[in-house]
């Protein structure tokens, strides 16, 4: 039998039906995990990921009943946690930390895609030390971008949204996501350019004016 979707599980849960129960503690494991990571890419802290995910599945929890059941719940609850986490920034200063557990990951050698270089490195431990350096480099440029065009980079080479989810979860129109999708991968390519040429000094060199926008 195929699982329940998500919407049906939310539904059922609000309504009180058979095994309805459990609803919410299923979504929360379904997706926990994954909005973890989004918010800790996002924010670079995982003290405040870890908040923004509480306090998104508690909003579900308090207002799910009035949730349109012909939209999807995920984009949804991103939805939710990306506000969350923007009234998070607006509170506080960015840390110019960034957190070894936010992995990103790439080839060691050769020239990769835009795409291979934010993919999750899943490479044995002896493959990946060589590739250790590069993964914070593009950890720092990511950190650096501006909010708007870090949160799409992520919510389409992280989490593989489409286009139309990604309108949903930014509240901007759907020619506005493609714009500022173009924007970001133009901006990282930029300064990952700039950072690998001054690659003795990353930090310093991001900090510099040019990277200013």
């Amino acid at each position: 039998m195929d699982a329940p979707t998500d919407e049906r599980i939310l539904a059922d849960y609000f309504a009180g039906g058979a095994g309805g129960g459990g609803g919410f503690e299923i979504l929360v494991r379904r997706y926990s995990r994954e909005l973890f990571q989004f918010v800790l890419r996002f924010t670079n802290s995982a003290a405040a990921a870890e908040d923004v995910v509480q306090e998104a599945f508690l909003q579900v929890h308090l207002s799910g009943h009035r949730f349109d059941p012909s939209r999807r719940f995920k984009p949804w609850l991103f939805t939710i946690a990306a506000n969350k986490a923007r009234d998070w920034l607006r509170g506080r200063t960015r840390r110019s930390e960034v957190p070894l557990d936010a992995k990103v990951g790439g080839e060691a050698n050769g020239d990769e895609s835009f795409a291979d270089l934010l993919a999750d490195d899943e490479a044995p431990l002896e493959e990946q030390f060589e590739a250790e350096e590069k993964r914070r480099l593009v950890q720092l440029v990511v950190a650096e971008m501006p909010d708007s065009l870090r949160e799409a980079l992520v919510l389409a080479y992280y989490h593989r949204f489409a286009y139309k989810e990604m309108a949903e979860v930014l509240d901007i129109p759907l020619g506005t996501v493609k714009s500022r999708l173009h924007a970001a991968v133009g901006h990282f390519a930029r300064r990952y350019k700039a950072a690998v040429k001054g690659r003795s000094g990353p930090r310093d060199t991001l900090e510099e004016g040019p990277w200013q926008e």
